[in-house]
This record gives C-alpha cells, structure tokens and sequence, in this order.
C-alpha cells in the first residue's frame, strides 16, 4: 500500500501520509495518487513534493527537548523546532507524538512508521510520565478527581496515576502518568482545578526514561530499548485483537 510505502520511506505516521495522499502530494511513476490504499510495485517511481520516497534504514532517537522547540516538520513562522536539534542525523526524522511549546523532556524521532502509528494511536494506551510543578496546593480530592477523570472540550480526560512528590516555595511537585494524547492535556486538567502548570516535563515513555540526558541532547536508543518498544508493540497488537475478536457462537442445547 502506497501509505505503508512512504510511511517505511520516512514521511511520518501512516496517518500523516494518508493525508499527503489525499492532498494530491504524492506522485507514483510522475502521475498523482490520491488513494492511500494504491498498491505499488517494485521498480515504480515514487516522490512527494518532488522528493524520493525510498525505503530507509529505520532509526530510533530520544532527544531531551528544551522549552521554545516545537514539535512540528513544518513551521510558516520559522520557530525554533525539535528537529532543528537532529541535524546531524541523516535519515528524514519526525516526532513520535507531541510536546508542546512550553513544556520539556523525552521525546521520541523515529522514521518507522508503522511503529510510531501504534505508539500514538489512544486504543493502545501506551503510558507517558510526567513530572509537574504546579501553583499552590492541590488537595487529596483533587487529585482523586484527576484519576476519575476532567471533563474537556472532546470529552473526559484522566490520569492513569497521580504522586505528589514534595513542595517548592508556594508551589507542588506531582508526577503523572497518562495513557492518553490529547493536547496539552495535563495543563488544562488542571487549569480545570484551578491550579496552573508552571513546569512540565516528560520523563518516560512506555519503556524508556530519559534519564540523566541533558537538555536539547540526543543519543540512539540501544537496541534493547528497540527491542523492548517492539514488544509492547506487539503485546499490545495481540491485546487489542482479543478485545476485537468476536466470541464463538453458542451452540443450542
């Protein structure tokens, strides 16, 4: 499938290069595509925006991202961007979900497709941590209300799980884990609450940490790290599967 084809060439998510396709983007053999679903053959030609969509090698980043950096491949205003920090990487890089303008830490570039696709995806719930500083003192119910859920503008938002840490000034320490992706989720959940995000920084993601990598740094994940990405990938394939699966009809007595 051609979405498949440019999602493996490094063009982002197969998501995001449905949506090249469908904007007449993509051209196979010098003539435009607009199926997602086009199958392509071995030996045919194929560009977006006059770019050569050839498979590449997959490769996988953590970079610690800074506030002011954006997660984005294109931006008109010319802001700073997280892939600014990876030129020194030859493959075409893009980012595994998103961090917002403000906030910092683990992010993760890859250019395979198919696994960033599942990273992202909510049924497969993979777990992000957060450590948050927020204003003031939120109290025990408040934080209870964050794990039974906020109610946001597309509907309930919620913690998988909340940890207070300790105390800055006028200010409290909190780490959060979420499953979900919607944006800028945690700041409005607590804006919610009445309590406003002052620092936000990720520190894990599924199985990986950032660790002790400091700001605006990269490094290759090592290949256990790979390795154990494509095993949550997998575990959670064949748990959605049997959530999917329809049950054996009963047979009549």
């Amino acid at each position: 499938r051609l979405n498949k084809h440019l999602a493996a060439a490094g063009f982002g998510s197969r998501r995001h290069c449905d949506e090249l396709i469908k904007k007449g983007r993509v051209r196979v053999d010098g003539i435009v595509v607009t199926d997602p679903g086009t199958k392509v053959r071995t030996g045919q030609a194929v560009a977006v925006d006059q770019r050569v969509a050839a498979a590449q090698k997959h490769v996988y980043w953590m970079l610690n991202k800074p506030k002011g950096y954006l997660c984005t491949n294109h931006d008109p205003a010319g802001r700073p961007r997280a892939l600014d920090l990876m030129l020194h990487v030859p493959q075409r890089l893009f980012t595994v979900g998103r961090l917002d303008e403000a906030s910092e830490g683990l992010l993760l570039l890859t250019n395979d497709g198919a696994l960033a696709q599942r990273l992202t995806h909510p049924r497969y719930g993979v777990e992000k941590i957060y450590l948050v500083q927020v204003a003031g003192r939120p109290k025990n119910e408040e934080l209870r209300q964050l794990l039974r859920g906020v109610f946001l503008a597309e509907g309930k938002a919620r913690a998988k799980s909340v940890k207070r840490l300790g105390t800055r000034g006028e200010s409290t320490v909190l780490q959060i884990v979420l499953a979900e992706g919607k944006n800028r989720e945690i700041r409005r959940m607590l804006a919610k609450l009445g309590h406003k995000v002052m620092q936000l920084r990720r520190v894990g993601m599924g199985p990986l940490r950032l660790g002790t990598l400091r700001k605006g740094k990269s490094r290759k994940l090592r290949p256990s790290e790979v390795a154990a990405l494509h095993e949550l990938q997998r575990r959670r394939d064949r748990k959605t599967n049997l959530k999917t699966k329809p049950s054996a009809p009963q047979q009549a007595p």
